[in-house]
């Protein structure tokens, strides 16, 4: 049997992918502006709701792990989708990040 969507779960997955990626984009800009202090800040900031989000995703595989068949809507794709980007941006991220420290480091 199918079971109803887990919307608190997928909520969770939009929200809180939603917010690592965005104070990723605020660790990339501090470095930019040569504020690595505060970088470091967004990129734990970034780390604490990704886990947050892997938590929300961990919901509902053990949904579909205990037998329990999930519903796959567009709301759960959509959670997914936020959740991958935000992974994928916050890896990015860092390397940018680094990149602007190394440039610092040079005098640049």
């Amino acid at each position: 049997m199918v079971e109803p969507v887990n919307l608190e779960a997928i909520m969770g997955l939009i929200m809180h992918g939603g917010d690592a990626k965005g104070n990723a984009v605020k660790a990339i800009r501090s470095a930019k502006k040569g504020d690595f202090e505060e970088a470091a800040a967004f990129l734990e900031k970034a780390n604490q709701s990704l886990s947050i989000a892997h938590k929300s995703q961990t919901a509902l595989l053990s949904e579909e792990a205990s037998g329990q068949s999930v519903e796959v809507s567009l709301l759960m794709v959509h959670g997914q989708d936020h959740l991958m980007n935000a992974i994928t941006f916050l890896d990015m991220a860092k390397e940018t990040v680094d990149l602007y420290r190394r440039i610092e480091d040079m005098g640049g």
